[in-house]
């Protein structure tokens, strides 16, 4: 089966911006079909009209700012709670939406499910780096307390996703740290670094050492892994230069004619530096870990990022990412 359910009340934007997306997904993978889930008023008609398009009626909606884990126990009948359920049912093979990430991952991981000996699911995207390099970078946020075997875990589960979504071959793994050398970094990165070498001992990960914050974009690794709580200020970090980048640009522009050609120039790089950044290219970030596959896309989505997204969803379920996941999880038992 080839059916993706796509939540269409996700995202800071309109319903109409996520069904746009759909509409790109659909025309772009004729084997595609979309589980669309919302309020009636916006799946059912945009349904009737596309043949491979499937309403999932639901009646509550999760907001932005709700607290996650109460919003999910409480609003049984939302896009999201109701997204993962059928993905369990197997009325979906994976979920895609640009809703709260807090949500999603308390839904995805009581709903969908853990991989057998999966501690916590972690949350993953693929950046992009120098000459075509990409690097998957985990955890993301899921989880800003993290154990050693956690990490450990991170780094097998975050290898897979390197084949199968950057085309990684032996993907080498590094510990974001405050400095290469092995003695650097706080008690809790030390711990890290040594379950990893352990881990590396025993053949379960190809470990390269600790790496520094400028390796995330500029670095030859495939996987850098960290706890949930440095990896999210890394990823708000770049994020946050990219913006200020582009609002120096448009500042330049209006300062003068010659300044507003050669911004005009530029702009499309930095638009493209920009997508990157946000994980549009690639759809999102990704919950590892869970049975199924389950992405997250950025709240203030665009119609191309849904479909990528959505893509993404499918193309992980073509690739059997979650059960080479549970298969490299197994070697460690």
């Amino acid at each position: 089966m080839n059916t993706v359910c796509v939540d269409a009340m996700g995202g800071d934007l309109t319903p109409d911006v996520v069904l746009s997306g759909i509409d790109l997904a659909l025309g772009a993978d004729r084997d595609l079909t979309v589980l669309v889930a919302g309020d009636a008023s916006v799946v059912e008609p945009f349904c009737a009209s596309r043949g491979r398009a499937v309403p999932l009626v639901t009646t509550e909606v999760i907001a932005m700012d709700e607290h996650p884990a109460t919003a999910v126990r409480a609003k049984r009948d939302s896009s999201i709670v109701r997204g993962c359920r059928a993905v369990r049912e197997g009325d979906a093979q994976a979920f895609f939406s640009a809703g709260s990430t807090g949500a999603v991952l308390a839904a995805a991981t009581v709903t969908v499910g853990r991989v057998k000996g999966v501690s916590r699911p972690a949350l993953a995207a693929v950046l992009p780096g120098l000459d075509g390099h990409q690097t998957v970078f985990c955890d993301l946020g899921a989880n800003a307390d993290c154990r050693p075997e956690m990490v450990v875990q991170f780094a097998q589960m975050g290898a897979v996703l390197a084949e199968v979504e950057a085309g990684a071959v032996h993907p080498t793994v590094a510990l974001l740290s405050n400095g290469t050398e092995e003695t650097k970094g706080s008690s809790q990165a030390l711990a890290f670094h040594g379950a990893l070498v352990e881990a590396a001992d025993a053949g379960l990960v190809d470990f390269a050492g600790n790496c520094e914050g400028s390796d995330i974009l500029l670095g030859p690794h495939d996987v850098i892994v960290s706890c949930g709580f440095a990896g999210n200020i890394a990823l708000k970090a770049m994020e946050g230069t990219a913006k200020f980048m582009a609002a120096r640009l448009k500042a330049a522009a209006a300062s003068s004619p010659r300044s507003a050609l050669g911004a005009l120039l530029v702009k499309p790089a930095f638009s493209a530096i920009a997508a990157d950044l946000s994980g549009d290219v690639h759809g999102g970030a990704c919950l590892l870990g869970l049975k199924a596959p389950v992405l997250v896309g950025h709240g203030h989505t665009s119609p191309e990022a849904v479909m990528n997204g959505t893509l993404a969803a499918l193309r992980t379920v073509r690739e059997d990412l979650c059960g080479r996941i549970a298969a490299s999880l197994r070697a460690d038992a």
